[in-house]
């Protein structure tokens, strides 16, 4: 099996003068989850390279075995070094794509055509798409093909409102997750704040925050192995 894994390459939080990008522990935990599965792991973002680590996920308070695993491996730092750019991927080389969050996707990734387009692909080939906490607001412009919005009566799940209230940030991200999926007609729920929560309908996987990112990536096997 071979998934790809799309990063963000947005490094700075709104006007605040600080720093985001994506959260380690949601790349860090999936990626052993697909590595101990025999996966072929490829990680994308739109600029290629070296994407941004939103320095808090590497604070103490947020490390995690993943992490610290991630941190001290040498054949996964230099993948993601040199992530492939998300404009020459194609769905047609990979089973699945998961997509960690972080807050700096809100900027980017949700405004890419260039992601809107692989997700489209990917589910138009009938292929298993997940995302995990900020990640499911990269979902805003994805279209079925008949035109409606991807999220319209399926059910969903993303980083609530409560958790974004918690950390500060509801008046600094481009647009609240739980607001956007529930404006796009999602089928929108959610867990306890901060636990971990992951909701399928189809070939739709969503993961809450970053409690959420195994369970997504286990779902996602789970998933794969039914439809193989």
């Amino acid at each position: 099996m071979k998934v790809l894994m799309v990063l963000t390459s947005h490094d700075q939080l709104g006007n605040t003068g600080r720093k985001t990008g994506f959260w380690l522990e949601e790349l860090a935990a999936p990626y052993y989850v697909f590595k101990e599965a025999g996966y072929q792991i490829t990680l994308a973002s739109p600029n290629g390279g070296q994407p941004p680590l939103d320095p808090k996920s590497n604070e103490p308070d947020f490390q995690t075995d993943a992490t610290r695993r991630f941190e001290a491996d040498a054949e996964a730092n230099k993948a993601l070094a040199n992530t492939v750019k998300l404009a020459e991927v194609s769905a047609e080389d990979f089973d699945t794509v998961f997509y960690p969050g972080g807050h700096g996707p809100l900027w980017d990734l949700a405004e890419s055509k260039d992601s809107s387009g692989l997700i489209e692909s990917f589910i138009a080939a009938n292929k298993h798409v997940a995302l995990v906490c900020h990640a499911p607001g990269v979902l805003r412009h994805v279209k079925t093909a008949d035109g409606r919005a991807l999220v319209e009566g399926k059910k969903v799940t993303g980083f609530t409102n409560t958790e974004e209230a918690a950390v500060g940030l509801t008046d600094v991200v481009p647009f609240l997750v739980e607001d956007e999926l529930k404006a796009k007609g999602g089928v929108y729920s959610n867990g306890p704040d901060w636990a971990s929560y992951v909701v399928q309908d189809g070939l739709l996987i969503t993961g809450q925050n970053p409690a959420s990112s195994t369970s997504a990536a286990e779902r996602l096997i789970e998933a794969l192995k039914v439809s193989s």
